[in-house]
């Protein structure tokens, strides 16, 4: 996807006229599972695949929006009680209304925007979305807006338009994202740092299982519940642990009595995958990729059997990267379906591919999807 593209569809529906062309990228969480809200880090980078959206102002009080990925058109006002129906356009909606709850003026415009985020498969599209309406935005009415607020206006549209109650890691991979790094994240100081990511003869590769199993909404509360029951445990004789993250696992055995066994596994997924961030972290500046690969591994173990979000469709595809030899694999996001994340050495790739694409079709009756990604920039104007 490239902007001529885009720009074609817009001069198509707009008079012939041309405007300015930003970016987002979508994402990918090398690690760090589950710890954002237990106060802990996520490590995430933005990817070569987002969205592209074209805008200009029009002299009017509306905005013209085109999807050209869903060949829909939506026409709407910037009042609260203007919100479109359509969902799509409640993501351009909110982004404006959260701009101007923010003291700021937004004019009518025309837009038309494409993707090439693959939908459904955890590289958060809605968020590459959010993020370059905002980017744009800011930079074409010269606000001044910090880049931390941008992703916060991305969030803030979530929760209030969108329905979803997300925390901020999608909109701040976007905006922040960095080419050759991934970011570490502390979810709770907001505090973040790059790390380096130039996996030189590895590829990093997706694995779509191309199953959504239901459960995800529900099991993702009580997980919650269970990771707060272990913190009201543990604060019984450690006033001070505000989360899992203030948590050692010698404190979580010390108040084994108090917590139920469900309860006990997830606090330990959580506390060891706390510790797996950093130690990646520290993996990466020493360039060692094995490591790494070996923590993603442990993840995935954690997330199927302590944590138990995984399923049998990840499991599968898990077990068919380590009988070929693939660095590190795990299930990405928050589980009950979506992609593995998979570190691969070059030479192992085909044969990893060809036999999971085989083995997966054989045992599930259909095949994976496949995104191979590279770590890029964030949001930025194209022209």
């Amino acid at each position: 996807m490239d902007i001529e593209f885009v720009r074609s569809h817009f001069i198509k529906h707009f008079d012939g006229t041309t405007g300015s062309v930003y970016a987002s990228p979508g994402r990918i969480n090398l690690i760090g599972e589950h710890t954002d809200y237990n106060g802990g880090f996520v490590f995430p980078g933005a990817v070569d695949k987002g969205m592209i959206a074209e805008l200009k102002f029009n002299g009017t009080d509306k905005v013209r929006a085109y999807s050209i990925d869903l060949k829909d058109y939506v026409e709407f006002g910037l009042e609260e009680e203007d919100a479109p129906r359509t969902s799509w356009a409640r993501y351009i909606f909110g982004v404006c209304r959260e701009i101007i709850k923010r003291g700021y003026k937004i004019p009518g415009f025309n837009t038309a925007f494409a993707g090439d985020v693959p939908l459904g498969a955890g590289m958060s599209s809605s968020a590459a979305l959010e993020s370059t309406f905002a980017f744009a935005l800011n930079d074409m009415l010269g606000l001044g807006i910090d880049k931390f607020e941008l992703a916060k206006i991305g969030q803030a549209t979530e929760h209030n338009y969108c329905g979803v109650n997300c925390g901020i890691m999608d909109q701040f991979a976007s905006v922040f994202g960095k080419a050759g790094s991934l970011i570490r994240l502390d979810c709770r100081s907001l505090e973040y740092q790059y790390f380096p990511f130039k996996p030189e003869g590895y590829k990093l590769v997706l694995l779509d299982s191309v199953v959504k199993h239901e459960l995800a909404s529900s099991a993702y509360n009580k997980r919650r519940q269970s990771c707060e029951a272990a913190v009201a445990a543990i604060q019984k004789k450690h006033p001070h642990v505000e989360y899992l993250r203030d948590a050692s696992m010698e404190m979580l055995k010390e108040a084994k009595a108090d917590i139920s066994d469900e309860d006990y596994m997830r606090a330990e997924y959580v506390i060891e995958e706390i510790q797996r961030v950093l130690d990646v972290c520290d993996a990466l500046e020493k360039g060692d990729y094995e490591t790494v690969g070996q923590k993603m591994y442990e993840t995935h173990h954690g997330m199927s059997k302590l944590y138990e979000v995984s399923c049998e469709e990840l499991d599968f595809l898990n077990d068919i990267a380590k009988e070929c030899g693939v660095t590190g694999s795990r299930v990405m996001g928050g589980g009950f379906g979506g992609c593995t994340i998979n570190l691969v050495k070059e030479d192992k790739y085909d044969n990893f591919i060809n036999t999971a694409f085989a083995r997966y079709k054989e045992k599930f009756g259909r095949e994976p999807k496949m995104y191979n990604v590279v770590i890029s920039d964030g949001s930025r104007k194209l022209c």
